[in-house]
């Protein structure tokens, strides 16, 4: 989505009269969504230390991770997957696939000012927001979502009002939807996926009208590795873990019929000055590997904040000409259960 901001069209895409951007699919009748005002949660047991950190440069096989797994039933699912994926995963501040410290509270948004640095003033903004918690098949389930917006005088450039909404397992901390809404000047687009850890298989459908040509429709399914994110959890999933000096951390991430490995190391800490004050944060640099050699992304740096939430601060990724930075503005940090 960031990239599009650097179009040179101007207004948003109009359908005609016989274009129908409407994405109707049998997942609707697969994914059942409720909204909840309490779930019970989910207690663990203290262990005296956390479990030996495999790194993933070390050869594992899929087949020796741990044996030991965890059922989850509902009247309209059952689930099951092992506790914690210690062939590639850090396990430092989990108890199974829950986080000790747990940074998403309910109603926190975080606001971004989003900006080409060689045109020298704000192209939108771009928010993280934390919806009260549904039920997913029976399951509790985080509720995030996603907004870009260009403003201003971008908006005489290039249009873009995109927005996605993901879900995700709350005990589990596992992908299980995500709901894509694209309306640019290039564009109409609706898209959704969906990850089922039972038979680990990711199904992407897609519905897409551009002035080339026309209304287009894409259908995918593939086999994905246990354990994975989608490309939007991945700014979620970053915030769970301990990010120290000298260590990498990485984890799986299935997207477009491919299954990838998020990797990130820390390289350097610093004290950013933001909208809202003075933060010790974390600076960290992703890579993505595509079946055993890193694939290509460019320079892109992600600063997190130096404590127990790990809220996103800024986010730079360098472009042929120039880059895009997104900074944070405004903070509001929800309520902590």
């Amino acid at each position: 989505m960031i990239s599009t901001l650097l179009g040179c069209q101007s207004s948003f895409l109009k359908l005609d009269q016989n274009e129908d951007i409407s994405l109707k699919s049998d997942l609707d009748k697969k994914v059942v969504i409720e909204e909840t005002l309490a779930v019970p949660e989910v207690t663990h047991k203290k262990e005296k230390s956390p479990p030996p950190l495999l790194r993933p440069e070390k050869k594992h096989k899929e087949k020796i991770a741990k044996k030991k797994k965890v059922k989850s039933e509902s009247k309209t699912e059952k689930t099951v997957v092992e506790t914690s994926d210690s062939s590639i995963e850090d396990q430092e501040g989990f108890i199974g696939r829950r986080p000790v410290h747990d940074p998403f509270h309910v109603g926190e948004k975080l606001t971004f000012n989003a900006y080409y640095n060689l045109l020298g003033f704000s192209a939108g903004t771009m928010t993280l927001e934390t919806l009260p918690f549904v039920q997913v098949n029976g399951r509790k389930a985080y509720q995030f979502v996603i907004d870009l917006k260009t403003s201003g005088l971008f908006n005489s450039i290039y249009s873009i009002e995109d927005r996605v909404e993901t879900l995700i397992d709350y005990e589990l901390w596992l992908p299980r939807l995500y709901n894509l809404h694209v309306k640019e000047t290039s564009q109409l687009r609706e898209g959704r996926m969906y990850f089922d850890f039972q038979n680990l298989t990711a199904r992407y459908e897609e519905k897409k009208v551009t002035k080339k040509k026309g209304v287009e429709e894409k259908k995918q399914e593939w086999t994905i590795l246990p354990y994975s994110q989608n490309v939007f959890s991945v700014i979620y999933y970053m915030r769970l873990f301990a990010w120290r000096d000298g260590q990498d951390y990485a984890f799986r991430v299935a997207d477009d019929n491919q299954n990838l490995i998020f990797k990130g190391q820390v390289v350097g800490r610093e004290t950013l000055n933001t909208d809202i004050g003075q933060i010790k944060a974390v600076k960290i640099k992703p890579q993505i590997i595509l079946k055993g050699s890193f694939k290509p992304v460019g320079d892109i740096y992600i600063w997190l904040s130096d404590d127990e939430r790990h809220i996103p601060l800024r986010i730079e990724s360098k472009i042929k000409i120039g880059k895009i930075v997104l900074e944070l503005t405004d903070y509001q940090p929800g309520q902590a259960p």
